[in-house]
C-alpha cells in the first residue's frame, strides 16, 4: 500500500482517514499540531501518542523531509540560499531575507518552470514536476528550524509558476494559515504570477487576503510575448482586465512587477505607456533590476531604474525600485538547481 503525505493533508483530511482507520477524531489535532506547532517529523518523538497507534501511522504515513544540498550566505545583507534536495532527487531553490521588521523567505513551487520568459534561469534547466503541498511547506520549516528563526512574511516567488500549480499552492496556504497549526496570517503572504487569467479569475472567488503579484515586464503586446511567452496565450488587455476583476473581488491592491531591461523596455516611452495602462487601477509598481543571468545578455542600470520610478511617479503611478539582496551569493531564481542538475548528470552534485 502507498503511504499517505501527511504533511500535504489538512486537518479535516487527517481526521477522515485516522477514523477510517478505527481511530478517535481528536487524535488528529494531535497528530497535527506535533508537524505544525512543534514541528516533530518522526512518530516516535509524538510522546501523548501510544506505542501502538505511532507504529499505525508508520503504516500508513510518510513524512516527506527536504535535505540541504547547498547553504551560501550573504556576507553583504544576511541573505541566505538553500538549495533543497527532495525525496526523489530533484532540487528546488528557497531564499531567507532578513529585513528590519523580520525575516521574509522566499518559496518555490515547481521543480522547474514551464512559462520559458526569457530574462529568468528557472527555466533553463528544464520542467520536471510540480511540488506537493508539503515540499513547500517544509521549505518554511526546515528553514526556520537550520537558520533557527521563525519568518513573519512568505512570497511564492521562487522556481516555478504558482498559477501552474493551483490546487497544490491553494492547499499549501491554507495549512501554513491553519490557526491549528502554523497560524500565518495570508496578509502576509505575496504569490507572484506571470499572467495565467484563469486562474487569477479563480483565486479571486477564494477572496484570500494574500498580495497579488502580476509580473507584467512591458505595456506593450509585442514587447511582452517576446520576453513571457504566456502573453501568446493571455495578451495585456485580458490580464489588465482579470486585475481588475481581482480588485474588486477582494478589495485588494496588485503590485504589478517590472524587471527594467536596458533596450528591450525601459524609454521614457514605455515608462509612459505603463502609467496609462496602470492609470485608476488599484496598484503598485515593484520595479526590478534584472539579475545577470549568465544564458541572457540582459542587463540593467540602476540609474535607469531610478528614473523610470521617478517618471511613473510623475505619471501618478507609486512605484518603488525593489533591493537587491544576496548579490554576492547566486541569487537569481534557478541558477544553484540548474548547476546542481548539470552536476549531477556529471557524476553526483557536491554534498
Amino acid at each position: 500500500m502507498e503511504k499517505v503525505d501527511i504533511l500535504s493533508l489538512d486537518l479535516s483530511e487527517l481526521e477522515d482517514i485516522l477514523s477510517a482507520n478505527g481511530e478517535k477524531k481528536f487524535r488528529a489535532k494531535q497528530i497535527f499540531q506535533w508537524l505544525h506547532v512543534k514541528r516533530v517529523f518522526d512518530f516516535d518523538k509524538m510522546t501523548d501518542i501510544s506505542i501502538q497507534l505511532r507504529h499505525r501511522l508508520k503504516e500508513i504515513f510518510c513524512i516527506n523531509g527536504l535535505f540541504v544540498q547547498k547553504r551560501l550566505e550573504s556576507h553583504i545583507d544576511n541573505t541566505v540560499k538553500y538549495l533543497y534536495r527532495l525525496h526523489d532527487g530533484n532540487f528546488v531553490e528557497t531564499v531567507l531575507m532578513e529585513y528590519s521588521y523580520g525575516h521574509s523567505i522566499c518559496v518555490s513551487t515547481q521543480v522547474g518552470c514551464k512559462m520559458g520568459c526569457r530574462f529568468c534561469a528557472s527555466a533553463i534547466a528544464g520542467y520536471v514536476r510540480s511540488l506537493e503541498p508539503s515540499e513547500i511547506l517544509m521549505q518554511v520549516y526546515e528553514t526556520e528550524r537550520d537558520a533557527g528563526v521563525r519568518v513573519s512574511g512568505i512570497v511564492l516567488m521562487g522556481i516555478g509558476e504558482p498559477l501552474d500549480n493551483y490546487d497544490n499552492v491553494l492547499k499549501f496556504l491554507r495549512l501554513v494559515s491553519d490557526k491549528n497549526g502554523n497560524d500565518l496570517s495570508l496578509r502576509h503572504v505575496s504569490l507572484s504570477t506571470c499572467g495565467i487569467v484563469p486562474k487569477i479569475y479563480q483565486l479571486a472567488e477564494e477572496k484570500l487576503q494574500l498580495t497579488l503579484c502580476i509580473s507584467l515586464h512591458s505595456p506593450d503586446n509585442d514587447k511582452r510575448s517576446e520576453i513571457m511567452p504566456v502573453n501568446r496565450t493571455y495578451n495585456i488587455d485580458e490580464l489588465i482586465k482579470a486585475c481588475r476583476y481581482y480588485i474588486d473581488r477582494t478589495g485588494r491592491r496588485i503590485t504589478f512587477e517590472y524587471a527594467v531591461i536596458n533596450d528591450v523596455n525601459s524609454s521614457d516611452e514605455d515608462a509612459d505607456r505603463l502609467a496609462a495602462l496602470l492609470r485608476g487601477i488599484n496598484c503598485h509598481v515593484n520595479l526590478i533590476p534584472v539579475n545577470k543571468v549568465k544564458e541572457r545578455d540582459y542587463k540593467t542600470a540602476r540609474s535607469g531604474v531610478a528614473e523610470f520610478a521617478k517618471r511613473l511617479g510623475r505619471r501618478g503611478i507609486n512605484a518603488t525600485v525593489r533591493r537587491t539582496l544576496g548579490s554576492d551569493i547566486e541569487a537569481a531564481c534557478g541558477q544553484l538547481r540548474r548547476d546542481a542538475a548539470e552536476q549531477s548528470r556529471n557524476g553526483g552534485a557536491d554534498a
